[in-house]
């Protein structure tokens, strides 16, 4: 005959993950400012010492969302650099990437579009960003010197619509199990028909 497992008094412990994801729903919901860490911690039905245990203050938290969001736009665009094909395709590979990456760190992408710089955190984020615009407009330019991209596009002006189009999601595209494909296919396939010679 086995014992049953003695039962756990208390609530549940909170891991790192589940405080990251009660502040981005918080940040995105009421904004980063307004967002306080006893708004954290009640969200979790925990006290602020605890969040406190996992982090040392709310903008480590925006620091660790926006790191989410970027990481994953540049592991998209480390794999495409690697791949053996023209410029065009790695191009096009990219922006379908990016918007499956949105997709799937939806809230992180969305706290990340948000920021201002206000802050040094915030402006290491944007400065990120302007690091991955850069790499897009590389793209473009190696897809214009190989006739993969009509000479008469400005390639940074071609970066900024085709991640400003990816971006835009965030405002009316709601995550669904297999949306984020069609979505991926709708962009490459309104984007890369006006970019192709």
């Amino acid at each position: 005959m086995t014992t049953p497992a003695p039962r756990r008094r208390g609530r549940p412990g909170h891991d790192l993950d589940a405080v990251l994801s009660a502040a981005v729903l918080l940040f995105n919901e009421r904004g980063y400012d307004a967002t306080s860490m006893f708004d954290i911690a009640e969200s979790l039905g925990i006290t602020k010492s605890s969040v406190y245990h996992h982090i040392s203050g709310k903008e480590q938290l925006l620091q660790m969302a926006m790191d989410r969001a970027l990481d994953g736009l540049f592991e998209a665009a480390e794999d495409v650099t690697r791949l053996d094909r023209p410029a065009i395709e790695r191009l096009e590979q990219l922006i379908r990437r990016s918007v499956l990456v949105l997709a799937e760190r939806f809230e992180f992408v969305t706290v990340l579009l948000r920021v201002r710089g206000n802050t040094a955190v915030e402006q290491h984020a944007l400065s990120r960003r302007r690091e991955f615009d850069t790499v897009v407009t590389e793209l473009v330019k190696q897809a214009q010197a190989e006739g993969g991209v009509r000479p008469d596009v400005d390639p940074a002006t071609a970066a900024r619509l085709l991640l400003g189009m990816v971006n835009s999601l965030t405002e009316w595209y709601r995550p669904r199990p297999g949306g984020a494909d069609a979505i991926a296919d709708a962009v490459s396939t309104v984007a890369f028909e006006g970019l192709r010679m």
